[in-house]
């Protein structure tokens, strides 16, 4: 797949042209699982911007693959979505389990073993695997983990980057912890890392290629995790998990998830 070179075509745009609805808005309280005065049940979505072309701010709105895709599957099933939540990416486990701020987590998360005995996955919409990335023209042109002795590197909090590089670094005595840096979103690591504040990110690879098309980093080379996203949600929740699915499956069969993806990704 080529991805997207620029992030400019914004939700709003996009609904217009393949005839979508439901407003997008940004709430500071949400509510859980509950019903609309029509009758229907609503669901409150999760996600964490700064993750593009999956979640991001675009003049003032919340846009991104992950916000038309899971607007999108939700039309496919008897609930009604409500007004979008934004959190750090590491809150958003407790927004969903602890205070039950909301129903659905879509924010590119990765589906893993450790994330299993605290929420339920929707099946996968998404695979990836992480890229580094260093300043564009920059002493620093890494080809492996080996290469990263003496440097500084930065991932966002709780994410597989951040797993990587503990792993691969930290664990591994090649880098001391004093030299991982951790941010609240992917943008600050990248504005750090074009800063020279630190030296290299450990991103997923669309997002990498996001950042790589629109400021003056690249991507030295790829680790090949094979991960899988999916949409969160509680525990013990069959229901809605069983409508996501349901939801997932018909917007691949009817051309609606190749069309999203076409919109934040560009054609194949």
């Amino acid at each position: 797949m080529s991805y997207r070179t620029e992030t400019d075509v914004s939700r709003r745009t996009y609904l217009k042209l393949t005839g979508g609805a439901g407003a997008v808005g940004l709430s500071g309280v949400a509510g859980c699982l509950g019903e609309s005065g029509g009758g229907d049940t609503t669901i409150t979505p999760g996600t964490a911007p700064g993750f593009p072309p999956f979640e991001m701010q675009q003049e003032g709105e919340l846009v991104g693959f992950d916000i038309d895709l899971l607007e999108a599957v939700v039309e496919e099933t008897e609930y009604e979505i409500d007004e979008w939540a934004t959190f750090d990416f590491d809150g958003l486990i407790p927004a969903l389990t602890q205070n039950e701020e909301i129903d659905v987590i879509a924010a590119a998360m990765t589906i893993t073993e450790d994330r299993q005995e605290t929420i339920a996955f929707s099946d996968p919409y998404w695979e990836s695997d992480q890229a580094i990335l260093v300043r564009e023209g920059g002493d620093f042109q890494p080809s492996g983990w080996a290469d990263f002795e003496g440097v500084r590197v930065g991932a966002q909090s709780g994410t597989t980057g951040a797993d990587q590089v503990e792993s691969n670094l930290v664990d591994e005595e090649i880098i001391s912890a004093d030299d991982f840096s951790t941010y609240d979103s992917y943008v600050l690591a990248v504005e750090d890392l074009a800063n020279e504040n630190i030296d290299a990110v450990v991103v997923d690879n669309p997002v990498a290629e996001t950042f790589a098309a629109e400021r003056a980093v690249t991507i030295a080379f790829i680790e090949e995790t094979g991960e899988r996203f999916g949409f969160g949600l509680r525990q013990g929740e069959s229901e809605l998990q069983s409508a996501l699915n349901d939801g997932l499956a018909t917007v691949r069969d009817d051309g609606t998830y190749q069309e999203i993806t076409n919109t934040w990704f560009g054609q194949e």
